[in-house]
């Protein structure tokens, strides 16, 4: 077994799930399986690379059928916390578990939180309900334009978005605004993500800009993230890492545009080499193009796109380093709702020298995280979850 890694390319693919979890009929989410319906949707998907790696060990996979032995280790994941949000899914990976669920507004916010929000800014918000970001764009943004009032919305998650035209709005205003929000939405309103979503276009053909930001709250307890930065390591987020962390346990936080760029980034700093720790990515584009806006044929032209470059990358991995293909929560884009998944997520590990191992199902997302801090020498006890490192082996 090897004592300890180089590097760890960790890449999040949002909202890949595979399979509903025990207790999915308590979100309504019963019969869900993202990748599977996708797979099916698409008449098949041929993924060479995910299948090497042994994704369809894990899910049927409607054109790539499973085969034994995987490149390297595989299992899948369960996660504990209650929720299926992109911020928990993500803290409880990083062995920071939630043991009380973010609050959601299926109503819309109340008027404490409106009131004060409203009277900060100057003027009364549009919206003000739960609302897929593309449809509420349809609905109001031509009232917006006219009159200058930003839309609020929100979601099954625990998230306040302030959506606004940049040509009404500047965007350093969208953001103060919504710096407004967090501070206002604390204590029984604390909730997860304040996003400010920009959008741009004219009527019938509004589209987002890619200036999106989230105010996120930070971790309740050491991440991941953390040990390793106190421990001297690099900790590089690629994508959405450093909003959904709040900038917490970061050496280095590199926004990207879309899918593309967040792959371009990943194998450009691979390439270089010029660093000693875990590389975190979260690839958001299965989740907020294609999953949200219920796009399966979308969704499965993206994971065909991922896996053709993941084709290219596994070669460029050297002695004492390791890719981790994983996920956060499902967004199965075949059932009515546009929303999160509450699903099991894949977990897909494999470096020069790692020998095939089944890992079964682990209950806990922070089990991965665990491991890698093993995998990095840091003392893991702060965090949720059991390191399976020493059950992996190393030729």
């Amino acid at each position: 077994m090897a004592l300890e890694l180089e590097r760890v390319y960790l890449l999040v693919l949002d909202s890949l799930g595979i399979g509903e979890l025990p207790d999915a009929h308590l979100y309504g989410d019963e019969g869900s399986n993202t990748l599977y319906h996708i797979s099916r949707a698409c008449g098949g998907l041929a993924l060479s690379a995910l299948g090497r790696l042994g994704i369809s060990l894990l899910v049927e996979v409607e054109g790539t059928p499973p085969a034994w032995p995987p490149m390297g280790v595989v299992g899948r994941l369960r996660e504990l916390s209650p929720g299926k949000d992109t911020t928990t899914g993500h803290w409880e990976m990083a062995g920071s578990r939630l043991h009380e669920p973010f609050p959601v507004y299926p109503r819309g916010f109340p008027p404490e939180v409106m009131e004060p929000f409203e009277r900060a800014i100057g003027r009364k918000a549009l919206g003000n309900k739960p609302a897929s970001g593309t449809q509420i764009l349809e609905e109001l943004g031509e009232e917006h334009l006219r009159t200058g009032r930003p839309i609020v919305y929100t979601s099954a998650d625990s998230v306040f978005q302030i959506a606004a035209h940049v040509g009404v709005v500047p965007l350093e205003e969208l953001y103060r605004w919504c710096e407004i929000a967090r501070g206002i939405l604390q204590g029984k309103h604390r909730v997860s993500r304040v996003i400010a979503r920009p959008f741009d276009g004219s009527p019938g053909s509004f589209f987002r800009r890619p200036e999106r930001k989230d105010f996120s709250v930070p971790p309740p307890y050491p991440t991941l993230l953390d040990l390793l930065r106190e421990a001297g390591l690099e900790v590089i987020g690629v994508g959405k890492i450093g909003d959904i962390f709040a900038g917490r346990g970061l050496t280095r936080d590199l926004h990207t545009l879309d899918n593309a760029d967040g792959m371009r980034t990943v194998e450009a700093l691979a390439r270089e080499r010029s660093f000693r720790g875990l590389l975190f990515c979260n690839l958001v584009d299965f989740d907020s193009r294609y999953g949200h806006r219920n796009d399966p044929l979308g969704y499965g032209r993206a994971l065909l796109e991922f896996d053709s470059w993941l084709e290219g990358f596994l070669p460029l991995l050297r002695e004492g380093e390791m890719l981790v293909v994983t996920a956060d929560h499902g967004n199965d884009p075949t059932t009515p709702s546009t929303d999160h998944s509450r699903e099991y997520v894949p977990l897909l590990m494999w470096g020069p020298g790692l020998e095939p191992f089944h890992l079964g199902t682990r209950a806990c997302l922070g089990s991965l995280g665990a491991t890698l801090g093993e995998a990095f020498g840091v003392d893991v006890s702060p965090l949720c979850g059991s390191s399976f490192w020493r059950e992996m082996r190393w030729r």
